[in-house]
Order: structure tokens, then sequence, then C-alpha cells
């Protein structure tokens, strides 16, 4: 067998490796071919972008590397334990030639703990540009793909216009998350390590993770916000990204907001359904429990206050307090994209000074504009907007000496930027979407200083802060202080405005204290821990649960036993009634009559609304039936009514008798179910080998479909597994007799795999009826 090296200085491809041999073990067991070299659990953080700053040497010969202060990402290494090590995943910002990448990649191994992703630049274009922030990035936004009813240009394609699915961006996506994949296994030990993905981008690369090393401890958390069902529901590629997040064990949001629409996806999309218990949300998948995790993101108090004790800030400080003497600054810190509302937020300041005069002349609004990250026509219309309506405010209400809006469309360093949050009365945010957006954070922590520094007289007493913010942005729901505004309603922003730089210094001091509690306290080191945590309890029994395939034979046939059972069906005449009241008002659902019971079916209809007609529908039919000899039950997808006494176990013990009645006694019983309603054929069938009906030493193979809590005692996946091992009974029934077939089935129970071609994303099958 080849092996990896644990770190290789050159990037490793898959198929070098045995893909035979190889591919099945380390499918089936979570110890890979990558020996390894260290002792200790590890954190493997895997990223886009990895926390570095890499520029040439001015003589050209080589690179200078160094850690990404600004980066959060980098910061989350203060909630780690002390004894796991945080080793980074990801490309660089810079284009490194194929001949200098195999000394980069050493050399950020051995200095930084970082193992680089090196793109080629066509596909970075179309997995990052085209797909990334053109496709998933404005849906995930909230902002549906709208086409126009012609085919676009390839290059109106290629700039980002058009809107349609581009099937090709979306292969190069999931190509280039198959190269953060090979990265990781380069350096993984997947025994020691835990895995932690981040963001929109890297969505395909648990599928990779989980397939190979099927115990690997994964997490994710999304960055952005993640969109309602009924705009996610537009990507052609949605079930596919669902499943593979549910091969994470613990998916990380900002919000509830954001968690319950990913929930109401999967149960829509998947039929999947979440159960919360003593707090914890979790999502039955493949008999694994992934865990949805709700914590927004803080920012980096040390960093913050390291810049804030600098001599160029203070600097800076004296600087603007002069420029704005006696004026009321606020203040807007955004990236340059089509969803921050700048333009927005300009709107309602012109409005607020034609509102509210006495401003004129008193009130200036800074805004800062990041340089934009991604390009296209729309980013293009929205920056000659802004710079419209900058122009149309200053000419309108300026004066000598006066200028209402100072637009700063540059890369502002950390220094300036902390300094403008020091002077600003207000910080506004206008985004009319936005997954976390941590301005508002820094924003206080500016504003209460440096306990005991020197700075001027004027924060040196009680300290305050005032917030106008989006609705619509991650940070919201934490800042109960902040006057939340929809930037939609330009008046009702103006007014808002208005009210935070009128509003009583005490009042200010009061939500100020409320907000630095708890930014100071829920900090980006208390995040990073809170997710490890909830990880390593999501992982805690994965060395310890039996993950196995199944496989049985059956060497005879025989024919169906029906068993009939007489009885009053008068109340079929008062439960059918009582359905078709619930059919007609759910759509997708049906009855189905049966001899002896009624099936009312639900899976075809909305899940949510579905699930909630059949709990009604239960009750009724307990009330209205209370007196009858009939038993009402659910299930999945089914309300069923049926005569008590007759079950599954009591109809499985008659076959069997039967059997020996007619001198063949069951040498050997195999039974699946996949229902609540099948556990007690588990447990009769149980009972029933304990007595004298089948024959001595009979095995029993009693098997739940699904990994969920069952009396059976194996478990096949799904209704693909299921048909395939029946495939394979039929095959396998001719060669020898039972016992031998037992025992050879018995040895490949754990080894057994369904499918030799590459799993679809989500690492699941085409489904079989």
């Amino acid at each position: 067998m080849k092996r990896m090296p644990r770190v290789m200085t050159v990037p490793g491809t898959l198929s070098d490796l045995d893909d035979d041999d190889d591919e099945q073990a380390a499918t089936s067991s979570v110890a890979s071919d990558v020996p390894s070299s260290a002792a200790g659990e590890r954190l493997i953080v895997v990223v886009n972008q990895l926390p570095v700053l890499a520029r040439r040497r001015a003589d050209g010969r080589g690179w200078v590397f160094s850690w990404d202060e600004d980066s959060l990402l980098l910061r989350l290494r203060d909630g780690v334990p002390d004894e796991m090590e945080v080793f980074f995943v990801g490309s660089l910002r810079a284009d490194v030639p194929p001949a200098e990448q195999d000394e980069v990649s050493q050399t950020l191994i051995d200095g930084f703990r970082c193992a680089p992703v090196f793109l080629a630049p066509e596909l970075n274009e179309r997995f990052y540009h085209q797909f990334c922030k053109r496709y998933l990035w404005p849906l995930f936004h909230y902002m549906l793909p709208f086409a126009s009813p012609l085919s676009p240009t390839a290059e109106a394609a290629a700039a980002g216009d058009g809107g349609r699915f581009d099937r090709s961006a979306w292969e190069a996506y999931v190509l280039a998350n198959k190269h953060f994949y090979e990265k990781v296994v380069e350096v993984i030990n997947p025994e020691d390590d835990y895995v932690w993905v981040h963001d929109y981008h890297l969505m395909a690369l648990p599928t990779f993770l989980r397939r190979r090393f099927n115990r690997l401890r994964i997490g994710f958390f999304l960055h952005s916000p993640f969109p309602s069902s009924e705009i996610y529901r537009t990507l052609p590629v949605r079930e596919e990204v669902l499943r593979t997040l549910l091969n994470c064990d613990l998916i990380g949001f900002h919000t509830f907001d954001y968690a319950r629409h990913f929930l109401s996806c999967c149960s829509r999309m998947l039929g999947l359904e979440y159960q919360s218990k003593r707090g914890y949300i979790g999502l039955e998948y493949f008999g694994r429990t992934v865990g949805i995790k709700i914590m927004p993101m803080g920012i980096h108090m040390g960093q913050l206050q390291s810049v804030l004790r600098s001599p160029e800030k203070e600097e800076k400080v004296a600087q603007l307090r002069q420029q704005f003497e006696g004026k009321a600054v606020l203040l807007g810190v955004d990236d340059t994209d089509i969803f921050k509302g700048i333009n927005l937020k300009l709107l309602a300041f012109e409005t607020m000074l034609r509102m509210h005069p006495k401003w004129q002349g008193r009130a200036v609004l800074v805004q800062i504009a990041n340089p934009p990250r991604g390009k296209g026509k729309e980013l293009e219309a929205i920056q000659a907007e802004i710079r419209q309506s900058c122009e149309r405010i200053n000419r309108e209400f300026g004066q000598t000496g006066y200028s209402p809006v100072v637009f700063i469309d540059r890369n502002v360093p950390s220094t300036e930027r902390l300094a403008y949050y020091t002077i600003a009365e207000c910080v506004v945010v206008t985004a009319v979407r936005d997954g976390m957006n941590l301005t508002p954070y820094e924003y206080i922590v500016c504003r209460q200083g440096i306990p005991g520094s020197e700075c001027a007289p004027e924060m040196s007493g009680p300290k305050k802060s005032m917030l106008v913010v989006s609705e619509f942005i991650g940070c919201s729901p934490s800042l109960s202080g902040a006057i939340r505004v929809n930037p939609w309603n330009i008046e009702t922003t103006a007014e808002a405005l208005n009210e935070a730089i009128s509003m009583s210094e005490q009042e200010k001091q009061l939500r100020h204290g409320k907000h630095y509690r708890y930014v100071s306290t829920h900090d980006v080191a208390y995040w990073s821990r809170s997710f490890v945590q909830d990880l390593e309890r999501a992982c805690k029994d994965h060395f310890r649960k039996p993950c196995w395939g199944i496989g049985l034979g059956w060497a005879r046939d025989e024919e169906w036993q029906t068993s009939t059972h007489t009885s009053d069906f008068g109340w079929m005449q008062m439960a059918e009634p009582v359905m078709n009241l619930y059919t007609e008002a759910t759509d997708g659902s049906y009855i189905e009559k049966k001899e002896t019971a009624l099936v009312w079916h639900h899976q075809d209809a909305d899940p949510g609304f579905g699930s909630s007609q059949a709990k009604e529908m239960l009750d009724h039919l307990e009330s209205v039936l209370a007196n009858e000899p009939v038993a009402v039950k659910s299930g999945q997808f089914i309300v069923e009514v049926k005569p008590q006494g007759v079950t599954k176990g009591l109809v499985a013990e008659k076959i069997l008798a039967m059997m020996k009645e007619k001198g063949r006694q069951a040498d050997f019983v195999l039974c699946i179910g996949d229902d609540r309603s099948d556990e007690d054929m588990f447990e009769n069938i149980a009972d029933v080998m304990k007595r004298n009906i089948v024959a001595p030493k009979a095995p029993l193979f009693a098997c739940t479909v699904g990994q969920k809590p069952s009396k059976a005692r194996f478990y096949l996946d799904d209704t693909f597994e299921v048909v395939s091992m029946l495939s394979s009974l039929a095959d396998a029934s001719d060669l020898g007799p039972i016992t031998e077939l037992e025992d050879d089935l018995a040895t490949s129970v754990s080894s057994i795999d369904i499918s030799d071609e590459p799993p679809r994303l989500g690492n699941r099958r085409d489904e079989a009826s």
C-alpha cells in the first residue's frame, strides 16, 4: 500500500493511490493511510484565504510573509485549548509561480503552520469570482438570480450579468473544493485532528472529507446569511449543497434566523426534521446527529486595544477632532458592494438635513467605503449612484468650510479607522442584508477607550456611544440598545439619525454600557471556544459507535402468507369523513384504503403543514374513535387507523407458526422495517426466536432502515441499501449451504461498499423505492 507523508512539500495527487483497495479501506474505517507523526489533538482550520500576508522581496527574489493581524480567523486561536495546535489550510492572496510553490509551501508549513492551496488562475476565476461572488453570494444575501428571457452572451456571463446558473462554474467550484480536500489529506491525522471548515466558498469540502474518513470530526461555520427556503430553492444544486453540509458533525450560524432557514430547507427538500434536546438542536442524517450551533462571532479585544494604544492613532484622533470641531459626526464604514446600502444611508442623511434644518452646518456624515472585492455592472452602477448622491448633498447643503458628506473610497489603515470610531457621535449601518458586520462592535470598544490611557479630556469621563443599525444584519439581535431601522424606509431612518444625535447624554451612556458589557465578554475567543467545545461534544462517540453496512444471504423462496382479521368495520364510516376533511385542506395528501385499515399519507404535502395536520388529525381521530376497538398511530408521513391487536409482529409470528405446521421450520429469519410500527415486529420476532417455532439455532437479523434508536440490532442507511442488500441476497443464493453463506457474509459486514462509482455531493446515492 502506498502511503503519503503527513506533510508534503509537493501537492499530492489522489491518483497515485490504489483506487480500489485504499479507497475502500479509507471509507470503511477512520484509520487512514496517512501515518501520524505527532501526538495530541489538533484543529485544522480550512479557509478560502489564509490569514497570511505575502509580498515579494524588494530584490524580486523570494517572498516575505507575515500574519494578517486584521484577520479574525487568525484570532480564533485564542479560544482553542493550549494543548490543541491550530493548523491552517487555505489559499494565498498572491500569485505564486508554479516553480516557487514548493518552497513557499515549506516556508509556510514550517514557520506559520499553514498549508497553502494553489489554484490555477482560470480555475480561481470560475470558482471564486463567477460561482462564489456572482452566484452564491447574492443568492445567500436573498437576491434572486433574475435573468432576461434571452440567453446572455458570453461577455455578459463573464461579467457576472444575466444571473443564470452556470453548470461549468459549479463544476469549477467542486473541483476547487477538491484541491482544498487534497491539501487537507496531505496534513491530516484523522484519529487526532478536528477539521473546522469556514464559509460558503468551501461547502463541497465536507463530502470529500467524509467519503475519505468516515469518522472524521468535522465542523462548519457559515459567515454569511442563509436565505429562506423560498429563495434557496431556486439553486439548481440545492439538495447537493444541503447534503454536503450535513456531512459535518456541527454546523454554525450567526443567528437563529439563518439556522431556522437552513432547517426549513432540510425539512422541505430532504424531509429531515430537527429535534431540540436540552438546548441543543440536531438533525438525524445517515445515523449521525448533526448539531446546529447558533453563535454570533465577536471581535478581538486585544488587537483593537493594541491599536488604540498606538501613538499614530492618538495623533490621528487629535487631527480629526480639530477637523470636525463643533460638528456631530455620523460614521459609516462599509465594504463597497450591492448589499451594504450605502446610498440608502446617504438618502436618509439628506432627508434628515431637510426635515431638521438645525443640523445643516452642524452634522457631518463620514462614509468610509472599502474597495470592492467583486466586479460587475451592478456594482459599477451602485458606485456611480453613490458618487452622484455625495455630490448632490454637498452641492445643496454645503457651506464655506463645511461639507456635509465626507466620502473616503480607499483602503483605510486600522489606526485611521479606529481614530474615526473614537471621534464619531454615532455609527450608522444600513446594509440591506449582511452576515454579521462587526463595525458596531469595533465602534463600541473604541468609544470605551483604554482604561488608564492618556486621552482627550472629553474621553476621560463617562463613556457614551450611539448606533443606528439595519434590522437585516447579523449583529442586530445582540445590540438591544441600538436604534434598529428598515433601511428601505428612508424617512424612518432619517428620524432615527436625528434621534441618535439628539439623545440625552445619560441615555447614550446607559446604552453604551449595556453594549460594551456584551461585546467585551463575547469576543472572538469566546466564539471559537464555544464552537470547539460543542464540536467535541458532538463527536464524543465517534470512535465508540459501530458504523457498519450489512449483508446477508438467503437460499430459499417462500410464497407470501396473508393473515386476515374478521371484525366489525363500522369504525371506517366514522374515521373516513375525518380523514377526508384533512385531505381536502392539505394539498398533496391522500387516503389509502386497505381491507382492514385506513392510512392517510402526507409525504407529498408541504413538510411543515403536513406534519402539523397529521398531529391535529391524530388528536381528532383518537377523540372520535375513543370507544371503538381500533388503534390510531402516526408513522413516517402517515396516520393509520387499524383494528386493535393486529400488528406486524403478530402477523410475522403467525407466518412462522404456519411454516412449522407444514413441517418447514424457518432456519433463517430476516425482518426489515423503517417505521415506528415496525418496532412491534422487532420485539415480537425476538421473543418468537426463543420458542420452538423456528429451527434450532436459526439466526435472526432484525434490521431498521436509517440509523436511529431501535429494537433492531442492525441497520441499513436507506432504501438504496435495502434493494442492494436484497440483490446481493439473490446473487449469493447459489453459493452454497446457508451456514456457509452466513459465515462468508458475516466476515464482510463491516467492509461492504455499496457503490464503486464516486458519490454524488452529500455522499448520498439515488434512492430506489
